[in-house]
């Protein structure tokens, strides 16, 4: 019987890669980083495959990979990968649950305190030679209102983070009955979330019923003193929306590490908003994040192909 062949299209840490490349049982595809035509070159001899966010699992990648037996997503997010179809040809599917979420509650921080702070427009001036103390003068995050909208594993982090600067914390998230977390208050609407926070941050996945789900309505009932961070899932806030709103100067300011097509587009506008700070899709990039997340992909893809159990799967 020939040995699983297994591509990993996305990057991966080195030391992990030639670690699974070590692995006898396992053929290896000798390069971690390809492009999508050289993984199509390859999709009809792959029985699994490694990815992050930069390859999308369609039905067309499926059916050119008649031998494919597993797609694991090295991160938690699975909404680039058509997991119904994948269900349909017999397809497994697995994640690796938790490997990142520190990583990606410390960049929604990251972002709200340059966001407040101004950090990164004041960066850009003193790069140009200026000394502009009063262009720059920011706002604290003690003792503000934090919405939260998603209360998960990730967002319970976030609020644990900031613990130390007593902020009120408020969340929305239907799927989240209790908290460990004391101060911590549940809203059943989320338009509470938006009327009452000086800080919005989320923390959804992005399926049928968050697409598009922060919208102008939600938008205009911000404070004008609020700002807005996503470091979650593009397509969870409408960015034309967004655009309108930021360039308008209604709400302060945002801050954004994913966005509904990836990579942004060079002539987005979002691009040329002043009050907004734009990060590539960096919530998961810490070297201990892809170290966690690599390990957790080989140890499932020996379980899989070698000991015939499937971990962490994740279905339509």
């Amino acid at each position: 019987m020939s040995r699983p062949f297994i591509v990993v299209p996305d990057g991966f840490d080195k030391e992990l890669f030639a670690k699974l490349k070590a692995i006898s049982e396992f053929e290896v595809h000798p390069e971690s980083k390809l492009t999508q035509e050289k993984l199509k070159e390859l999709l009809p001899r792959v029985n699994g495959l490694v990815i992050r966010s930069a390859t999308t699992v369609t039905a067309e990648m499926v059916d050119l990979a008649p031998n494919l037996k597993y797609v694991i997503r090295a991160g938690e997010g699975t909404d680039n990968i058509d997991k119904k179809y994948c269900q349909q040809k017999g397809v497994k599917v697995s994640n690796t649950p938790g490997a990142n979420s520190n990583s990606a509650a410390e960049h929604a921080i990251a972002l709200m305190f340059t966001v407040l702070r101004k950090t990164a427009w004041a960066n850009e001036s003193m790069k140009r030679g200026e000394w502009d103390k009063n262009s720059f003068a920011g706002n604290e995050v003690a003792n503000k209102t934090v919405g939260f909208l998603g209360f998960g594993k990730i967002g319970q982090i976030v609020a644990r983070r900031l613990a130390g600067f007593e902020p009120k914390i408020l969340f929305f998230d239907p799927t989240v009955n209790s908290t460990d977390i004391p101060y911590a208050e549940r809203v059943n609407d989320i338009k509470e979330v938006f009327k009452k926070s000086d800080i919005i941050t989320m923390h959804l996945p992005k399926i049928d019923s968050t697409k598009n789900l922060v919208n102008k309505d939600l938008l205009k009932l911000m404070k004008p003193s609020a700002i807005l961070i996503n470091a979650a899932r593009g397509g969870i806030v409408n960015e034309a929306d967004l655009y309108e709103i930021l360039a308008a100067k209604k709400i302060l300011g945002a801050g954004f590490d994913v966005f509904a097509t990836e990579p942004l587009d060079k002539d987005s506008k979002l691009r040329t908003l002043p009050n907004l700070v734009l990060t590539p899709h960096l919530g998961a990039s810490t070297d201990e994040a892809q170290l966690r997340v690599g390990e957790i992909a080989i140890e499932e893809l020996r379980e899989f192909f070698i000991n015939g159990k499937l971990l962490n799967e994740v279905r339509s």
